[in-house]
């Protein structure tokens, strides 16, 4: 028995934070890059506006839109048509910087790999709701997710995106190990992935070079090296309270991308620790916040769709802030709900519109 509540106000204000600061620093951080390149300072500012703006539309609509509408087979799969049609699509697209990840539609990008990741969580949902009780047999209960999800991870891969591919897959692992796999199958995996994941990565020159650049940056200073020593520069010079807003350095010329991969890195500077921990802390609010609706959900489907989208958040965020601390190896992972970008911030605004719908469906027995 479920009892209809509010929505969760606590995560809908953390998130409301960050799309503000997103707004904010991304004008800070690309001002004057786009100056200099674009003649147009307010350029990205702009763009970010209008896509904040659209995806706090985004959020309000589905946050209406009861979450037990996701629960039909035939829209799952006409979802994961579709991802699968554009994830092809784009490797036909222009390059852009060596990848192929976006395609233009109607003046905008749109960035395929992105909407993968909520059919993905609503697929592995779906399916482990049906079959998690038998979920150690893994020719009935992991093999449709296996296949799915593998190609979807191969696709991207091809775009090339490590980066994506390793964060949907980890989404897809935590949500099966919630459904009780035994521990000695994620052992097997591990045993069997770190070898595959080790010659991807040397396969690679670039991806070989970065994970060089990790060990030692200083190595190699002005060139692979360059990102993580700027970076780790930018959050130094940060102090306690920061350069100002406005008035960081780094982001001029120095750090690569700083309104996108980069943008911790540019707030540390301008806004010192206490405003990057107090990113951290929303991001830690969302983690909690999430966690507790998935464990409070109406249903399994719910719970893992919680989870999921929860997951697909603070894992993103996680992966980011490690890189532009130098604690893992350079990504184009960008922050979520912060950094520069029409359809990573559309996604994870209707992520987060699902969750906050499924936070008003609570067990009467939580």
């Amino acid at each position: 028995m479920a009892r209809k509540l509010k929505i969760d106000r606590v995560l809908f204000t953390a998130t409301l934070l960050l799309v503000c600061v997103s707004v904010v620093m991304v004008y800070s951080a690309s001002a004057v890059v786009a100056l200099e390149r674009f003649q147009q300072p307010y350029l990205f500012l702009t763009k970010q506006a209008l896509w904040s703006v659209l995806g706090l539309a985004v959020l309000l609509v589905s946050t209406r839109v009861d979450y037990r509408t996701y629960r039909n087979e035939a829209f799952i799969w006409s979802l994961l048509g579709v991802v699968v049609l554009m994830l092809v699509a784009v490797l036909f697209s222009a390059p852009v910087n060596g990848t192929r990840r976006w395609f233009g539609v109607g003046g905008l990008g749109i960035q395929p790999s992105e909407l993968a990741k909520i059919a993905c969580v609503f697929f592995t949902a779906l399916i482990l709701e049906r079959r998690m009780h038998r979920i150690d047999d893994l020719s009935y209960s992991l093999l449709p997710i296996g296949l799915i999800i593998g190609l979807i991870v191969a696709l991207i891969l091809l775009q090339p995106d490590f980066g994506t591919s390793i964060a949907l897959a980890l989404v897809v692992a935590v949500m099966i190990f919630a459904a009780g796999l035994h521990y000695r199958y994620f052992v097997g995996l591990a045993l069997v992935a770190l070898p595959a994941i080790y010659l991807v990565l040397v396969a690679a020159p670039y991806r070989r070079r970065r994970l060089l650049a990790f060990w030692d940056p200083w190595a190699d200073p002005l060139g692979d090296g360059f990102q993580i020593i700027q970076s780790l520069v930018a959050v130094g010079t940060g102090g306690v309270f920061g350069r100002g807003l406005m008035g960081g350095v780094q982001k001029l010329f120095y750090l690569p991308e700083p309104h996108t991969d980069f943008i911790y890195a540019v707030i540390s500077e301008e806004l010192g620790l206490i405003g990057a921990t107090a990113i951290l802390l929303c991001f830690c609010v969302i983690a909690w916040r999430g966690l507790r609706i998935a464990a409070r959900a109406e249903d399994t489907f719910g719970s893992f769709v919680a989870l999921g989208l929860t997951t697909m958040i603070a894992a993103q965020a996680f992966v980011n802030i490690s890189v532009v601390l130098g604690l893992m190896p350079t990504k184009g992972i960008p922050l979520p709900l912060v950094s520069f970008g029409g359809s990573s911030l559309l996604i994870n605004l209707l992520g987060m519109g699902v969750l906050l719908n499924i936070s008003q469906h609570e067990s009467a027995e939580a």
